[in-house]
């Protein structure tokens, strides 16, 4: 299998020296350029703050390492403090025994007791020089100690500074994440409501079912006011025959008339025979 791969990209690499020639390598180059650039084009911008905020949350064991460095260097100074003051202690009284054995070789004796033991003048000679050579020593220690323990306080200080840069920097990126956050949801946001404008066929059925329900209450309510500006009033009927201004002499004149019909009634059937029996009435109309 893989003398097959190996055979198949010689040819490969064959066949585009062929074609390419020297600008073989720069094709290459551009391809995968070309190529890098598409797959990171096609990247989801959520995908990208995610790994962002992850990137930023990897700096806090940096951070964290950083914190440990400073406790360790400040426990280091703080006993380097201490061993400094306890060995400047000890140099001032082997100072002020020197200074005792000096006082004693000034007196001009010859002989000297000590804690119940006698010694010569010699012998206190040497011992000063003993004593003398120690606390140049144990001097020359304090001054080289204080000496580190100053470049240490600096090496400490300027930790604390890349520790503060280092908090400072982070709280600096996490506010960017989140605005970038920010602007993403407003783009989004941006996004949807242009989305409903180009395609908003739903959104008319909406509209247009709404202004159909307004419709059919704005009816129903214009029924319920001509209801009620009708209601109590005496229903007036078109085809009403008009009364008379003289009603009373009209009925007069019926009656009148119906007198006179009846006369005429009376000598009719006097012409026609009334007294043989055979009676035929007369229908007469009144107005």
């Amino acid at each position: 299998m893989l003398k097959k791969a190996v055979c198949g990209t010689a040819v490969a690499a064959t066949l585009g020296g062929l074609v390419f020639g020297t600008d073989l390598l720069s094709y290459a180059r551009t391809s995968a350029s070309s190529v890098r650039d598409a797959v990171k084009s096609e990247v989801p911008v959520e995908f990208e703050i995610s790994r962002a905020r992850e990137m930023v949350e990897d700096l806090l064991p940096s951070i964290a390492n950083c914190m440990r460095a400073i406790a360790q260097q400040e426990v280091d100074i703080e006993h380097r403090h201490e061993e400094i003051a306890r060995k400047s202690e000890e140099l001032q009284k082997q100072e002020e025994l020197m200074l005792a054995r000096k006082s004693d070789l000034n007196s001009g004796d010859e002989t000297f007791k000590i804690r119940g033991r006698s010694y010569s003048a010699d012998q206190l000679r040497v011992d000063l020089k003993t004593r003398l050579e120690r606390c140049k020593v144990l001097k020359s220690t304090i001054d080289t100690e204080k000496q580190i323990v100053d470049a240490r306080e600096k090496a400490l200080q300027s930790n604390h500074d890349k520790l503060d840069g280092m908090i400072v920097a982070k709280r600096d990126l996490e506010v960017q994440i989140e605005q970038l956050e920010a602007r993403l949801q407003a783009v989004q946001a941006a996004e949807t409501v242009t989305t409903l404008e180009i395609d908003n066929s739903d959104l008319a059925r909406a509209k247009k079912l709404i202004r159909n329900l307004n419709q059919q209450l704005d009816v129903r309510e214009n029924m319920l006011d001509a209801d009620g500006k009708f209601t109590g009033l005496i229903p007036v009927v078109s085809n009403e025959v008009p009364v008379p201004d003289d009603v009373e002499a009209e009925v007069g004149a019926y009656f009148d008339g119906d007198a006179k019909t009846e006369q005429d009634t009376t000598l009719a059937k006097d012409a026609t025979g009334a007294g043989n029996g055979l009676d035929i009435p007369v229908v007469t109309t009144g107005i």
